[in-house]
């Protein structure tokens, strides 16, 4: 909005051309949000504490979890108002990326929320069951990685549509440009072409997967939002760089026309995800819910398929992932060994892996600032594959 301002009064403004800048926007969408999130935060926990929006905390969990039960939650409803009216503030309203980021954080974001409302009502720890949020899931990463599987491979909306009827005409044999291809790190030339179906079934899989990573690690007081934070932030250079015809070519990735502009809703993440931090600190006085971790998980996973970087948010994420992994190699073990020996046993004392640090003896925020450090590193080594090619 102001960019569209900026630019109907530059002529007569000069000053006003630097909103031009993507880094200008990117730095002003974080510091907005930030300012959004912090101001609007104390109202936002009185009126969730006020509708008895509390946290029912699992009574199979850490027993010292208990003394939770009641904090209020949904406050991912804080993290997504102040990134939605950052980036529409700051944003380049005209930009294809930016609403397929925004409108699949928003359609995670209000599964979330029905999860969160079943939740807190009914008072049911479990909230809406898994083949329903499943379904839901499925439906917007489907559709979403039918559109980004076209808009990757061509520059405007026009294109898309002309290129999707290309397909269909085909049979639906038609391959992608070199672009969509699935980029190996570390390498300079070593991609794997993906073909339309390859590249809707691989973005399907990262959409849906990082929202349920992110969703999965969201148990202890800061834990997930500040690795978000840190990956969201990467993925925006990535995306600057990616938009970039000199840097794309000078760093041997692919040009994404349009992809740079995803700095300015990445800044926005970030400044609403510190800003969140700021009340969810141990003690957490509100709890993201899974109106916040869906939301920002599909928004990773959304970013890094645009952006082309799907295995490096796989290396940067990976607390996301080996939490993820925890949970699926607890669950498939206590099946296994119930089925073969009528005792179900388990590999790790607790899942997901933060409870099973906890149930070591570990503080709570002894395994949030070590989670954070881990993924700290893992930024940094995702961050140095633009070099090491």
């Amino acid at each position: 909005m102001l960019l569209w301002l900026a630019q109907n009064f530059q002529q007569d403004l000069s000053f006003l051309r630097i909103f031009n800048f993507i880094t200008f926007r990117a730095v002003f969408a974080t510091m907005t949000a930030l300012a959004i999130g912090l101001i609007a935060g104390p109202s936002v926990i009185r009126m969730l504490a006020r509708l008895k929006v509390g946290q029912a905390v699992r009574t199979d969990g850490p027993q010292t979890h208990l003394i939770k039960t009641g904090t209020p939650t949904m406050g991912g409803v804080l993290i997504l108002i102040a990134i939605g009216i950052s980036t529409l503030l700051w944003g380049d309203l005209s930009n294809r990326f930016v609403w397929i980021v925004l409108i699949v954080t928003l359609g995670f974001g209000a599964i979330g929320w029905v999860d969160d409302y079943r939740k807190v009502v009914y008072k049911d720890p479990n909230g809406m069951r898994s083949r329903e949020k499943y379904f839901w899931q499925s439906l917007i990463g489907i559709l979403a990685a039918l559109y980004l599987a076209f808009s990757v491979s061509a520059p405007t909306n026009l294109q898309v549509i002309e290129l999707f009827f290309s397909w269909v005409r085909s049979g639906f044999t038609l391959d992608l440009p070199g672009k969509a291809d699935l980029i190996v790190p570390f390498f300079k030339t070593v991609s794997y072409p993906l073909g339309v179906w390859g590249f809707i079934a691989l973005t399907y899989f990262v959409i849906v997967g990082t929202s349920n990573a992110v969703n999965l690690t969201d148990g202890l007081d800061g834990l997930a939002i500040m690795p978000t934070v840190m990956v969201g932030s990467a993925l925006g250079i990535f995306a600057y760089l990616t938009g970039s015809v000199t840097y794309a070519k000078y760093l041997f990735i692919p040009h994404i026309a349009g992809a740079g502009e995803l700095l300015i809703f990445c800044g926005a993440m970030a400044g609403a995800g510190l800003a969140f931090l700021w009340y969810n600190a141990h003690p957490a006085q509100v709890f993201m819910g899974d109106v916040g971790a869906l939301a920002l998980g599909g928004a990773l996973g959304t970013i890094a398929v645009i952006v082309r970087q799907e295995i490096v948010l796989f290396i940067m994420g990976g607390i996301f992932v080996v939490e993820t992994l925890s949970v699926m190699m607890q669950v498939a073990y206590f099946k296994f060994t119930k089925k073969r020996t009528g005792v179900g046993k388990r590999v790790l004392l607790m899942a997901p892996l933060h409870h099973h640090y906890e149930q070591k003896g570990w503080k709570e925020t002894q395994v949030v600032v070590r989670f954070w450090i881990i993924t700290m590193m893992l930024v940094l080594f995702g961050l140095s594959t633009l070099k090491l090619r």
